[in-house]
């Protein structure tokens, strides 16, 4: 007969379990148990200490209780249970939770003005929804989003499903950029100079807010690694030495069939699950690495421990599939979407913040800020009908381009080989042209735009509208 658990248990428990990130505890029993009554998630401001130096000022973060913890809690949920959040803003700004990949109800959606009133500080809003999918997932405000999100407000979903198979070992990994001087304080965010080319990279690289940081995992085992891509701009070449890995599944949804890493890019906002199966020999390091640019560098490492489990790699099974319509070719309708560079201007304010400067466009109409101005959506989609959206990056640039609240098919694409993955983010290369399928079974007014966030807030960000 499960125990009886008090909501102050359960919060303190919480806090713990999902800030381990390298060793797989979870909230779920808690979440299930008490569904209900909503957890409070807080953003807040802090310091931390980011860097060998002084403790940075300034940081924003979540946290499940009222000890902070620095890095945002892996928030676990169960595929098809209640999952429920107070959002507590103590926050000098207001701001909002968007559930990255998540297919919920529109008004949980977490953008403001569109889909929700922003919470000013010191106020609060409860988001409840119900995950259909199962994956790695993340959560980030939907305003003010350079700033917020630079200064830290990302954090991991992790939906579980209990018909996964079960591995030795998990370790979540929250991939991330600061933009600091050498002193390890913040300095500008951006420089437009860059806004308008690739993005402004951060000056100090971290995984789960740390410098490559190390992580026990069993000898011999297979162990589940779960990569978020929670920066603001850069895109990550991902690899690893010192060990096998196989690909298992890509922003949230499980590969059809299970294939060796080698390399493998993704932008921000994607996700990436990896089986990998660690060294025989105790005390041996795996190195996960960003193998783009001249000079590669390591994400984190695993370290081997304990008498090895001598698992065997070639044993790992496609994961059980989420539950995405499949769109009807034969009458799906085609959507052309150009994403380009724009004429500069000066962009509108409003209340979420504006970086001054517009860049970018999608089909020549350029949309900055985090929300909507009385502008018509991309496109009037009809619920349950299916579409293919034509997308095609006119620009030297690589974009990742993410659409709320629905998943697509990728059918076919100019620039790359593996095509049929079901995603929520797609990195268009420079010049790429694919199509993307699904059916519009969600309905609402659902964003669509880069998530380089210089480039959604200096114009590349727009609506479809499905009712």
């Amino acid at each position: 007969m499960p125990v009886p658990i008090s909501r102050r248990t359960f919060l303190a428990t919480s806090a713990l379990a999902a800030g381990a990130y390298g060793t797989g505890l979870g909230l779920s029993a808690g979440r299930r148990a008490l569904a209900a009554t909503p957890a409070e998630l807080t953003a807040y401001s802090s310091e931390a200490l980011l860097t060998g130096s002084a403790p940075t000022r300034g940081t924003m973060s979540y946290r499940l209780s009222e000890e902070a913890s620095g890095v945002p809690p892996v928030l676990r949920m169960r595929k098809g249970e209640e999952f429920a959040a107070r959002l507590i803003n103590r926050l000098d700004e207001p701001t909002t939770v968007h559930w990255h990949g998540l297919r919920i109800a529109n008004a949980m959606d977490g953008v403001p003005e569109m889909t929700q009133p922003y919470v000013y500080p010191g106020d609060s809003f409860e988001y409840r929804f119900v995950p259909p999918d199962a994956g790695t997932f993340w959560y980030h405000p939907h305003c003010n989003t350079l700033t917020q999100m630079g200064h830290g407000l990302t954090g991991v979903i992790v939906v579980e499903n209990p018909d996964d198979p079960v591995f030795d070992a998990e370790v979540v990994l929250n991939m991330r950029d600061w933009r600091l001087g050498s002193d390890g304080q913040f300095i500008a965010p951006f420089k437009p100079r860059d806004a308008a080319r690739g993005g402004t990279y951060g000056t100090v690289k971290t995984a789960n807010w740390l410098e490559g940081p190390v992580y026990d995992v069993p000898a011999g085992g297979l162990v589940r690694l779960r990569l978020a891509a929670t920066d603001v701009t850069r895109i990550y070449t991902i690899g690893l030495e010192g060990a096998a890995a196989t690909v298992i599944a890509i922003d949230g949804n499980p590969v059809v069939a299970p294939f060796p890493l080698g390399r493998y890019d993704i932008g921000p906002g994607q996700r990436l699950d990896l089986v990998v199966r660690v060294s025989d020999s105790e005390g041996t390091e795996a190195t996960l690495g960003n193998f783009r640019g001249t000079t590669p560098w390591t994400i984190a490492r695993l370290r081997a421990t304990g008498t090895s489990l001598k698992r065997d790699l070639r044993d790992v099974k496609a994961l059980p599939a989420n539950p995405v319509a499949e769109a009807d070719l034969s009458s799906a309708v085609t959507i052309p979407l150009e994403f380009t560079a724009t004429a500069e201007h000066a962009a509108k304010p409003n209340l979420c913040g504006t970086l001054g400067y517009t860049f970018w466009a999608i089909n020549k109409v350029a949309w900055s800020g985090d929300t909507p101005d009385p502008v018509a959506p991309l496109a009037d989609l009809k619920l349950g009908k299916s579409y293919i959206l034509q997308v095609k990056n006119r620009t030297p640039h690589a974009h990742p381009v993410h659409l709320h609240g629905l998943s697509f098919r990728i059918l076919r694409s100019n620039k790359r080989e593996m095509t049929g993955q079901l995603t929520d983010t797609i990195l268009l290369s420079p010049d790429e042209v694919a199509e993307l399928a699904f059916v519009a079974d969600n309905p609402g007014d659902w964003m669509l735009h880069c998530h380089i966030i210089e480039h959604q807030k200096t114009g590349m960000s727009s609506f479809v509208r499905v009712s």
